[in-house]
């Protein structure tokens, strides 16, 4: 395995605009706190207002891509919930008000980890075997709070790969109009027509996920005659209890999230083969919290099935437990599966798994000793001991693997197929 210099950390200065609630107490003294803060700046003067927001504008103008239009949008949301009336209230005012009840948000501040990555819809224009892709980072900000972020870029035949720059504004995505279902159901997010993939955050939207959207395991999944989609499972973390979900996307502009139904949705780390097999979706999950099984479904969306047991562990590295990291790759010799291990003292580890091409429930070798641990600087961080992908892209007999470091940072790392058959056994 060759470690790469390349690195990604939390970053405090990465902010968007969120809205701020008052939600944690309702009412004041002389009615709902909303209202009372509206009629708060709608006293104001015209010359006061204007000090004001210009005073806003100073200092966070400069912080956010399209500010003023977002304290309007903000508004909006504001008058439709209070029932304001329009007429009367001056553009300052009701930007004045669309600021006051927004904040920024640092989405990346605590921790940037646990990433996955998948070929990029967009192929034009690759020469010599490279490869645009997707990368998919679970961000953690303010509260704890989990957030989905992408970067874009090229990996190229060698195991080389370049990052495309991001910009300094950031944009959270957007609740397609309707917002979420009242049953806690699927709920679908766009990006900004102007705003690019590595510039977007998917915040939670629902009760169910409103802890966290963690550990997505993207995979571009091949319905066949070349048509593919983007799909990844992630776990939506309510404060208190679990659920895997999926995102579904062909485009990566307009993304729909759902939950998983059937027992096996109460688990988390399901990782989707990238096509069906003998008629039917097949995953990796970690039913039991110990073990690898094998389940199969006739829909992508329900799994009422505990499965059949894959793997259990066998070296003293993921003795206490293994689990997925990613979708499995098809290589010539079968389903290549990045696996990860929990040895003594808690510590982390990958591995990796080859399974049979026809019955991935037959494994034909898997490695005796890690891939990768965590090892000199990278032990340190806010979970220490731990290295943890969620996906490897496969290009030209190489393999690009990003992955969290101690739930603090990004590492990326190479190694040919070849190289990791032979050390399976």
């Amino acid at each position: 395995m060759r470690i790469l210099d390349e690195r990604l950390h939390a970053d405090p200065s990465r902010v968007v605009l969120r809205p701020f609630h008052l939600g944690w107490t309702g009412e004041a003294r002389g009615g709902s706190r909303a209202a009372r803060l509206v009629d708060d700046v709608l006293s104001l003067d015209a010359s006061t207002a204007s000090e004001e927001y210009a005073r806003v504008l100073h200092d966070f103008e400069e912080r956010h891509w399209q500010t003023e239009q977002l304290f309007e949008e903000r508004y909006a949301e504001v008058r439709d919930a209070l029932n304001l009336d329009d007429a009367g209230i001056d553009p300052v005012r009701r930007r004045l008000i669309g600021a006051y009840f927004c904040h920024e948000y640092t989405y990346a501040a605590a921790a940037l980890m646990n990433p996955s990555i998948v070929p990029h819809p967009d192929q034009s224009g690759m020469m010599d075997g490279a490869v645009r892709f997707v990368m998919s980072l679970r961000a953690v900000g303010e509260g704890h709070i989990s957030s989905i972020v992408f970067r874009e870029g090229l990996v190229h035949a060698d195991g080389s790969f370049q990052l495309w720059p991001q910009s300094a504004f950031a944009t959270a995505m957007l609740p397609d109009p309707g917002g979420p279902c009242a049953d806690d159901g699927a709920v679908a997010v766009h990006r900004h027509a102007e705003s690019s993939l590595s510039n977007s955050v998917i915040f939670p939207i629902t009760e169910q996920q409103r802890g966290g959207l963690e550990d997505l395991r993207l995979v571009r999944f091949d319905h066949g005659d070349g048509d593919f989609e983007w799909i990844g499972t992630y776990t939506a973390y309510s404060g208190s209890s679990i659920r895997s979900e999926l995102l579904r996307t062909r485009n990566f502009r307009d993304f729909q999230l759902e939950p998983i139904q059937g027992r096996a949705g109460r688990n988390k780390g399901m990782a989707l083969f990238p096509e069906k097999i003998d008629g039917r979706y097949v995953m990796v999950g970690r039913q039991d919290g110990k073990n690898l099984f094998l389940l199969r479904s006739e829909r992508i969306d329900c799994w009422d099935d505990d499965g059949v047991l894959l793997m259990e562990p066998k070296y003293p590295w993921e003795f206490v437990q293994i689990g997925n990291c990613g979708s499995p790759i098809l290589t010539d010799a079968g389903w290549l599966l990045l696996t990860h291990g929990v040895g003594a003292m808690r510590k982390y580890a990958l591995g990796c798994a080859l399974l049979d091409r026809d019955d991935p429930s037959r494994v034909i070798a898997r490695s005796r000793v890690p891939l990768l641990t965590a090892i000199d600087a990278d032990r340190f961080g806010y979970v220490p001991n731990v290295v943890y992908t969620c996906g490897a892209l496969a290009v030209a007999g190489q393999m690009l693997i990003p992955y969290g470091i101690s739930d603090s940072a990004v590492g990326f790392a190479s190694i040919t197929i070849d190289e990791i058959l032979d050390l399976m056994e």
